[in-house]
Parts: C-alpha cells; sequence; structure tokens
C-alpha cells in the first residue's frame, strides 16, 4: 500500500455512484480533494505510520495493549482501574484482564482507594517505571520521526483540523446537532 497524491486504492474504495445511461457507475477523480479522498489519506497514512510504530513497540518485549496502560500511568500519574479503560480504549473486561498481567509481571501495583473501598487505584512500580521510560522516549523519538517532515506550523493546522474532525464525528455518534459545531 502506497501513500500517493494521484492514486486511490480502488480495491478497497468505490465512491460517487452515478448514473451513466442507466447504469451505476463508480468513480473516484484521481485528482479528487474532497473529505473521501482525506479520510483515504489519513487511513493510509495512519496504517503506515502505526505499523512503524508498532515494530519499534514489539522490539521492547510489551504489547499495544501493555504500552497504552503504562503509558498513562507515566504520564497521569496512579488512576482507578476504570478510569484507564476509556483512556487506552479498552472495554472493562479487557483492562482488568490486562491489569491483572502487569501484575503478575511486577510492572503495576493496584491498592484500594482510601476514599471508596469499591476503586482499586492502580500505578507504576519501580520495575514498570524502569520499563516504560526508556520504551516511551523511544517511542516519542520514532513519533517525532514519522513527522519530521511537517514544519511546526502544519502540525498545528493538523493538530486543529484533526480536532474539529473528531469532535464533529463524536457528536454525529452522539445525535448532538452537528450543524451547531460549525459555527464554534
Amino acid at each position: 500500500m502506497s501513500i500517493d497524491d494521484n492514486s486511490i486504492d480502488i480495491d478497497t474504495f468505490f465512491l460517487d455512484i452515478g448514473c451513466t445511461k442507466g447504469h451505476n457507475s463508480f468513480v473516484m477523480e484521481k485528482s479528487s480533494r474532497d473529505s473521501v479522498h482525506c479520510w483515504l489519506v489519513l487511513r493510509k497514512a495512519f496504517q503506515a505510520a502505526a505499523k512503524y510504530l508498532y515494530a519499534g513497540l514489539e522490539e521492547t518485549g510489551i504489547d499495544d495493549t501493555d504500552f497504552r496502560i503504562l503509558e498513562a500511568l507515566l504520564n497521569k500519574g496512579p488512576l482507578p482501574v476504570n478510569t484507564i479503560g476509556p483512556k487506552v480504549f479498552l472495554t472493562p473486561g479487557s483492562i482488568s484482564v490486562a491489569i491483572d498481567r502487569l501484575l503478575a509481571r511486577g510492572f503495576v501495583s493496584r491498592v484500594e482507594s482510601p476514599e471508596d473501598r469499591r476503586v482499586r487505584i492502580v500505578s507504576l512500580t519501580a520495575k514498570g517505571k524502569e520499563l516504560i521510560g526508556p520504551v516511551f522516549r523511544k517511542h516519542a523519538a520514532e513519533i517525532r520521526n514519522v513527522f519530521a517532515d511537517a514544519s511546526p506550523k502544519e502540525l498545528r493546522a493538523l493538530e486543529t483540523t484533526l480536532k474539529k474532525i473528531g469532535k464533529r464525528a463524536e457528536n454525529l455518534g452522539t445525535g448532538v446537532n452537528p450543524k451547531c459545531l460549525s459555527q464554534q
């Protein structure tokens, strides 16, 4: 799969259903700059970056799930189990299993909250900090390498645009009127 300004993988995408002489046709202009083309470019860029970044993680001996949990604890500090799951896109069942695995490996500790005995607080252990610190620095350097060709101005514009798209998509999924977002 290549990322190219002038090509679209027509095997994975068909768009612009048009009628020509009573027959449906699926056509997308190669030079199109509409939202669908942007989505395809974003998806391909993400897949290419993810392949590179996940390969770097595999070298560390931890998987993506464990990395996301350890990284959240590194950057946010101790967190309740039920707070970690949504931050790292895991269901309640999946986060419990993942925390149990990290606990068994000695990377995290889990204690009862002093304010609410129903809540369990997860923290990095010294062993967990020793593991995730260098792994996170390496991963961050690899991310910077992926974005090296973009200027600071381009990165700010990309971030702003992606936030706008993300908020709109979130609101579309929740039933909030998306028209009000265009006025913000």
